[in-house]
């Protein structure tokens, strides 16, 4: 690869991480459709691809991306999902999610909702 397109890589990959408008566009029409498809209420379809975030180790871009644009649900849905999850993604995984939601501007530290982000 050469100097140039390695640069081009480099930048493409700060953009995907700092969660940049267009790569994020890219990516958000990709899930076009999906609540309609999984024929799931909102707040279920929420809820499961919080469970995906958190089984794949997400990072906190990815949860703004997946979920940061939907309504908001109730911390305790949220914290009964997570202690529905942990004993297949592990603990690990789910202790980081609550900080990456936090970081990624959908939870307060403290007790709260999903808010959307911005």
């Amino acid at each position: 690869m050469g100097m140039d397109q390695s640069r081009a890589a480099g930048e493409q990959l700060r953009a995907l991480a700092d969660g940049q408008a267009g790569v994020l566009e890219a990516l958000a029409q990709m899930q076009v459709g999906s609540l309609e498809r999984s024929k799931l209420d909102e707040e279920t379809y929420l809820l499961v691809r919080l469970a995906a975030l958190v089984a794949t180790d997400a990072a906190p871009v990815a949860y703004r991306v997946h979920l940061g644009g939907v309504a908001p649900v109730a911390a305790a849905k949220v914290l009964a999902t997570r202690s529905a999850i942990a004993p297949v993604v592990c603990s690990a995984r789910v202790l980081s999610a609550a900080s990456k939601l936090v970081l990624a501007g959908l939870l307060e530290a403290g007790p709260s909702q999903f808010t959307r982000f911005g």
